[in-house]
């Protein structure tokens, strides 16, 4: 089979274009209703809080790949100004302002639906010049994502059940894998679930600079998971890699494209990049996997991704 044929199998396969009407624009995410928001709040049991992002500064992995760079940070109003009188505010009233410019996928972030597309088609098969335009997504825009992304978070530490800690760059994580860990944590992945990958590179260019994090080899997701996502009926997936799946990817002269099957086609809500580490040593010492996990979206009009500080509350 060709890289080519496989990727179209896998798309017509797991396909839940229609599933939730012509008009969704929500994907995956539709499996997160009140009732699994209740389970994932149950799971705040001991309060103890985690954020999952990397911070925002210049310091962070991107190198300029198609654009993308790291957050530039700049004050508007200073406490110089303040002390100097400059701000022209009357009796001694002072303050600080800032601006921030950045990609909206420079760092802990998720990818929206109208992120990526397969021969020219998005989420549900619309017609991507149609959905995406200059304007930005004027169907999918993550801005739609900003209230329903919250629920029962789950861990799989697959860097610690198979690397002892961290994984090597270029291994695939497939299905086995996958269940093999949810079992090792005594946890079960299903309907509505917001599951956090962790492979341990984050871990690992941390320590030895980063090196091509942003773009180049690392462990990820293989495409031959595709049937697990899409099977398991999970609402999101993160993971603490720049991409998501493994890299190089499994296909010659393909680009991301476990990306081209779980976007598109099964309109799964994709985040890459996030912190893993905190989370993962406390999982580690408790024994406990799972936790309330709220990740809304910045709701930026016509997004196609968003950066994001995911809170696990235990």
């Amino acid at each position: 089979m060709t890289p080519e044929d496989a990727i179209a199998a896998a798309a017509a396969e797991y396909s839940n274009w229609g599933r939730w009407g012509g008009g969704d624009v929500l994907g995956t995410i539709n499996f997160i209703d009140e009732t699994k928001r209740r389970q994932g709040a149950a799971c705040a049991r001991t309060g103890v809080s985690f954020s999952l992002a990397q911070r925002f500064d210049m310091n962070g992995p991107q190198k300029g790949w198609r654009r993308r760079t790291n957050p530039v940070h700049t004050m508007l109003d200073t406490g110089m100004d303040a002390v100097h009188g400059d701000q022209g505010f009357p009796h001694g009233f002072g303050g600080a302002d800032d601006v921030i410019a950045m990609p909206l996928q420079c760092s802990t972030q998720w990818d929206g639906l109208g992120h990526i597309f397969d021969h020219g088609r998005a989420w549900n098969g619309r017609p991507a010049d149609r959905v995406v335009t200059g304007e930005g997504d004027q169907v999918t825009g993550i801005e739609h994502m900003a209230a329903p992304v919250a629920g029962r978070g789950v861990l799989l530490d697959v860097g610690r059940v198979f690397g002892g800690g961290e994984l090597p760059d270029g291994f695939a994580i497939t299905e086995e894998h996958l269940n093999a860990t949810a079992e090792a944590h005594g946890v079960a992945v299903g309907r509505g679930d917001i599951v956090c990958v962790r492979t341990g590179q984050l871990s690992r260019v941390r320590r030895e600079g980063w090196g091509d994090y942003a773009g180049g080899p690392a462990p990820g997701l293989s495409f031959w998971s595709a049937g697990w996502l899409h099977r398991t009926e999970i609402a999101a997936v993160a993971t603490d890699t720049w991409g998501f799946e493994v890299r190089p990817n499994e296909f010659e002269g393909a680009f991301q494209p476990l990306h081209q099957v779980v976007i598109p086609h099964i309109g799964l809500l994709v985040g890459e990049m996030w912190d893993l580490d905190a989370l993962a040593a406390h999982c580690a010492d408790d024994g406990v996997y799972e936790f309330f996990l709220a990740a809304a979206p910045l709701p930026i009009t016509g997004a196609v991704g968003s950066p994001v500080n995911p809170l696990a509350i235990k």
